[in-house]
């Protein structure tokens, strides 16, 4: 094994949203082993370094979904953006029916002031048609939204496309508590051909460049790094990692996973409070 991919939620990250020392020391062990690690997320460039720069390390990242790849010191080596008028369409149709959204850009993930009340409302809407609702689940969810790094807020998404402006739009994210709407999300933007449209938690849509995927950023990076990609091994838990695990030599499941990426997956871990990453790479590496 030459190169091994990890995402992050659900499956680097633990349920209180940390790399544990298993997984840590695992991934130096990787390293030092002299296999490549490569972080692929959905979340933001400057939010994977956040989390890295803790743990004393540089790699590749594959951001955004896989609309950019990062090298180890910080450079852009590819990126694939949304047209700006593709990127308004979308904008304008969230916007319009009151969407939480979150664009993904060069510069930082830009959301609405009010975007916070917006879910809350729809958490008060759920409450009261079932007062039997987990609210801790849906606060836990809205958490993780606004644990990110990288935020500036608008008040309209015309904003960003004001005169002057160098914005590259890496990635669109729609995110919902109440289930209709979340069809409504996918129905609109599944069929668009110059778009990718994943999921990577139960709450959100999430709609990048035809030419982003994290299987596509994979397939690039290895070649780029002159891996094959049956050397390399991918772990995710989400559908946004579908592409992923399906090019890499080895899929790896979490055991945390939806079913039926465990379905698709060659194999399965253990979950992500059980340290699941660091679990397939000492056995990936014959380390006891």
């Amino acid at each position: 094994m030459q190169l091994i991919a990890t995402d992050l939620d659900g499956t680097l990250l633990n349920s209180e949203h940390k790399v544990s020392p298993e997984n840590e020391q695992a991934l130096k062990e990787a390293v030092a082993s002299g296999i490549e690690v490569v972080v692929s997320t959905g979340r933001a460039y400057f939010d994977v370094k956040s989390i890295f720069d803790q743990l004393g390390m540089n790699t590749w990242v594959i951001s955004a979904n896989g609309a950019v790849i990062h090298d180890p010191s910080g450079q852009v080596y590819y990126s694939a953006s949304l047209q700006e008028e593709k990127a308004k369409q979308i904008l304008s149709w969230l916007e319009e029916r009151d969407y939480y959204y979150e664009v993904f850009t060069n510069e930082a993930i830009f959301t609405p002031n009010h975007g916070r009340e917006l879910l809350a409302i729809e958490m008060d809407r759920l409450k009261s048609a079932n007062p039997k609702t987990d609210m801790t689940v849906l606060k836990q969810a809205a958490e993780v939204q606004y644990s990110q790094s990288g935020f500036a807020y608008i008040d309209t998404y015309e904003d960003l496309f004001r005169e002057g402006q160098e914005l590259l739009f890496y990635n669109i994210l729609g995110f919902s508590f109440l289930q209709d709407r979340l069809k409504a999300g996918w129905e609109m933007f599944r069929q668009d051909p110059n778009v990718t449209l994943v999921s990577s938690a139960d709450y959100n849509f999430e709609i990048g460049s035809k030419d982003a995927s994290k299987g596509q950023a994979l397939t690039r990076l290895a070649e780029r790094l002159g891996i094959p990609l049956s050397n390399t091994a991918a772990i995710g838990d989400s559908l946004n990692d579908r592409s992923m695990l399906q090019v890499a030599g080895v899929g790896v499941a979490m055991g945390n996973a939806r079913k039926d990426i465990k379905e698709m997956a060659d194999q399965m871990t253990l979950t992500n409070d059980e340290n699941g990453v660091a679990h397939m790479i000492r056995q990936l590496l014959n380390i006891d």
